[in-house]
């Protein structure tokens, strides 16, 4: 049986974030090299399109976490499932994630990654949903301020199905 999904971010408003964003990064960054770190799995579409839009020099890392284990509430303990390949030693480090809600995990990763020596890290989002945030975690880059639905397409997901979907839905 198909679930019924219903546009909540259309892909052209996602597009034109995106390019907003991307502009944003390249002036604040002029004459600088950003290295951005995609969670994953979510985080890859959103941080490839980004990569496309940013006017200065830009590399790439993947790094897996899951705080989840099997259960479907998060257990607050987060296990790196696969690092970083590349030093972040004195690099302007920008770590890209498709949403933050809790911001529990991604409150770890951060105090993980800052101690391995970055110039600078920042924290880039497409999806920020604050009502759901039991953690402090400073967002330098919000492409959406959402309510608290459950959300797919752009990378999110529902049991690993409609990450591929252009647009922001809300599976109703």
């Amino acid at each position: 049986m198909s679930d019924k999904i219903e546009v909540l971010i259309p892909e052209e408003d996602v597009d034109a974030k995106i390019k907003e964003i991307g502009d944003k990064i390249s002036e604040d960054y002029a004459g600088k090299q950003v290295h951005l770190i995609c969670v994953l799995k979510g985080g890859v579409f959103f941080m490839c399109e980004l990569a496309k839009r940013i006017a200065i020099p830009v590399s790439m890392d993947f790094m897996a976490v899951s705080s989840y284990g099997s259960e479907k509430q998060s257990s607050g303990v987060v296990k790196i499932i696969k690092d970083l390949d590349e030093s972040l030693e004195g690099k302007e480090v920008i770590v890209v994630e498709d949403i933050i809600d809790s911001g529990r995990t991604l409150s770890y990763l951060l105090e993980i990654l800052n101690k391995r020596g970055p110039k600078s890290l920042s924290l880039c989002t497409l999806l920020d949903k604050p009502d759901r945030r039991e953690k402090d975690v400073r967002v330098d880059y919000v492409g959406f301020e959402i309510p608290d639905k459950f959300v797919v397409g752009y990378g999110l997901d529902y049991d690993q199905k409609y990450r591929n979907l252009p647009f922001i839905g809300v599976i109703e």
